[in-house]
């Protein structure tokens, strides 16, 4: 499974480079405002500098809901870089709009799914991920993960190329279910990523071991 960060945060993106674990990153509007990045070409030189960091694909959104004005941004966006994946909506024209960048060559990723239906779609339009988001369905007392195994269950049956993209993770236990069931990726906070390292018997045993050591050599 990929692990991709979601985040506008260029230390964020660092760290989880660093760790050596990451494989791409998802972004948004509201992760760009939340970093301070407003203003249509400081946000294009943001992606850059994120695609600089990275050696995966890094999904840039676009902000327009109409076919014309959603191709017209798309292309400006993939033409950042070639790790730019052009992020649309799960729309009429949404949809309208990947099919259009799937014969053209230019990677999307189908946001905003919250039904296997729309995954289908998403599919069946030449989509590179889909994304459905776990975490937002969870808040409605709706469980995410049991539309990522309609999804897969789906894909596999017909062999669709679309790569399911399981977002809105929240926390650790999130990462190990998706993995379960076969998410083609993951993207989440770095404190989720962060929280798989953690086990408190792993804590226990290196202070263990590193007090005897301490003993052995005081000796």
């Amino acid at each position: 499974m990929k692990f991709f960060i979601d985040t506008a945060s260029l230390k964020d993106i660092q760290e989880a480079q660093d760790l050596g674990i990451l494989d791409g990153v998802t972004t948004n509007p509201s992760l760009m405002a939340k970093e301070g990045i407003s203003g249509k070409n400081n946000i294009m030189r943001h992606y850059k500098a994120i695609c600089d960091i990275v050696d995966g694909d890094v999904s840039a959104e676009v902000i327009a809901t109409t076919f014309k004005e959603m191709i017209t941004e798309g292309e400006e966006l993939a033409e950042i870089d070639e790790q730019i994946v052009v992020k649309i909506p799960m729309i009429k024209d949404g949809i309208k709009a990947i099919k259009y960048f799937s014969e053209r060559g230019i990677k999307t990723n189908c946001t905003l799914v919250f039904s296997a239906g729309q995954a289908l779609l998403a599919a069946k339009a030449g989509a590179t991920y889909v994304s459905p988001f776990v975490g937002r369905l969870d808040d409605i007392s709706s469980d995410g993960m049991i539309l990522i195994e309609d999804i897969r269950t789906i894909y596999d049956n017909y062999g669709f190329e679309t790569q399911i993209l399981a977002a809105s993770v929240r926390h650790p236990l999130h990462i190990l279910q998706c993995a379960k069931i076969g998410s083609d990726v993951m993207t989440g906070p770095l404190s989720a990523i962060m929280a798989l390292l953690n086990h408190p018997l792993t804590d226990s045993g290196l202070a263990k071991f590193l007090a005897d050591h301490a003993k052995a050599n005081a000796k």
